[in-house]
């Protein structure tokens, strides 16, 4: 995006596109400082799930802000992070009790897999070492977390710098043909992490970590049944870990507090970050069972830690965004707006061939572009879709998100996922917005589709 008469930039981050100017936000829209607006239909990185700027939050950290905006967790206790400790414990299952701030998703996986390793060593399994992942998967940028991603541009420049982990192939029933209602598929995709764990030496495997429901890298995918119970039988009885990665799914999102709600499952310890302090500022947390920390905490302490963890501003707004999200009904709007969306994209399907797939539970919703419907193969990768569609759509006024499908290396899926605010009438804003980018598309692509 070129943009007229702006001075460079001291600033660098993926690359050298522009945007305007943020000048405000306020509920689903966000405005430039040349009044243009924008519908944020992808709650930035799925992030603003109670929406931008709600009065209550920012008067609860201005409460906080009033009192102290920093505590080291070394010198005090706060009142900001015991408080949202103990609701984030009575929101997750029995036993997930003992929880850990941070400011970030990556620093919450990042969090996960040093207890899990620290509690091996605390019982005296120190060879278990191994945490299995999925492929295609995204979990952090840290090193640590990006070992466990399976995002091969993300990854690949630095696979000499990190000790490689296991992968198994994520669930992705629509690709391989396979019917995602029929529990033989679950225990199809679940055997591969019995076979994988057999494979490496149980007594090596530490940990398998899983995203509920797909995040970035696969976009919205919605596990086959029976997979969830499975995966937790398999780790059960070979002494591996379970972590779930709620970083994108926490905080109402799917229509359940926890995207692994859905299939009444339960993780030995849970990441959480995004939704869970909704943009008002950096927050999140590794959950974690009581019967893993106490042998670490037995044996020294948890030999991990960062500067900001607890901050008090920060889990105060934390908790009100919780607060809001329980006062205003947000985790049902998200069910029934979330299946009104899905019903409005699964309804193009008619209208747009090149539209393979559509997927997703609640809010955290996705479509897949394909040049072949009936074989899922991806289009050009020449054309770009995944960011060329993007840019039309923001050209309209109208924010989503989009990814390779593939690994990163090919395929194009688009996440539309609006705040748990939104309504019908901002529904209808999203579907013309999207149309109207989709359109544009395919005029540009022409010909080019058909390669």
């Amino acid at each position: 995006m070129t943009i007229p008469n702006r001075k460079p930039s001291h600033l660098f981050y993926q690359s050298r596109r522009r945007r305007p100017m943020l000048d405000q936000a306020r509920g689903v829209y966000m405005w430039d400082v040349d009044g243009k607006r924008y519908l944020d239909g992808s709650s930035g990185a799925m992030v603003c799930n109670i929406g931008h700027s709600n009065e209550r939050v920012l008067e609860a950290m201005r409460r906080q802000m009033e009192k102290s905006t920093f505590g080291y967790r070394l010198h005090f206790e706060t009142e900001p992070a015991e408080r949202l400790a103990e609701k984030t414990a009575s929101l997750c299952p029995p036993g997930l009790e003992k929880v850990f701030f941070v400011s970030g998703g990556s620093e919450a996986v990042e969090s996960a897999i040093k207890l899990a390793r620290q509690w091996a060593l605390a019982v005296g399994q120190p060879q278990r070492y191994k945490v299995i992942s999925r492929y295609p998967s995204y979990h952090g940028s840290t090193l640590g977390a990006l070992a466990l991603t399976g995002y091969a541009p993300m990854s690949a420049p630095f696979d000499p710098m990190m000790r490689a982990m296991p992968k198994i192939p994520a669930p992705r029933a629509y690709l391989d043909g396979l019917d995602a209602d029929d529990p033989a598929t679950g225990a199809h995709y679940a055997g591969m992490l019995e076979r994988k764990i057999l494979e490496e030496g149980p007594e090596t495997v530490l940990a398998f970590i899983v995203e509920p429901i797909g995040g970035a890298s696969t976009g919205a995918l919605v596990p086959p049944a029976g997979y969830m119970a499975r995966i937790r039988e398999i780790c059960d009885r070979h002494g591996v870990l379970l972590i779930h990665d709620e970083v994108m799914t926490g905080g109402g999102r799917t229509g359940a507090f926890w995207g692994a709600e859905h299939w009444d499952t339960a993780p030995d310890i849970l990441v959480t970050s995004k939704g869970f302090g909704g943009g008002y500022a950096p927050l999140g947390a590794m959950v974690a069972h009581e019967r893993l920390v106490e042998p670490v905490l037995d044996k020294g302490g948890f030999i991990h830690g960062y500067t900001y963890a607890g901050n008090p501003l920060a889990c105060a707004a934390g908790l009100a965004v919780i607060e809001e999200i329980e006062r205003e009904g947000l985790i049902a709007n998200a069910a029934r707006m979330g299946s009104e969306l899905k019903c409005r994209l699964t309804g193009l399907l008619d209208r747009y061939p090149i539209i393979g797939d559509v997927r997703g539970r609640g809010l955290l919703l996705a479509f897949e572009l394909v040049a072949d419907r009936r074989t899922m193969r991806p289009l050009p990768k020449h054309l770009n879709a995944f960011d060329r569609v993007v840019e039309f759509a923001y050209a309209r006024g109208l924010i989503i998100y989009a990814r390779r499908t593939r690994g990163g290396i090919e395929g194009d899926h688009f996440l539309v996922c609006p705040p748990m605010i939104v309504t019908e009438a901002h529904l209808d804003e999203i579907m013309a917005g999207l149309t109207g980018a989709l359109d544009d598309f395919i005029a540009e692509a022409g010909e080019g589709l058909a390669a």
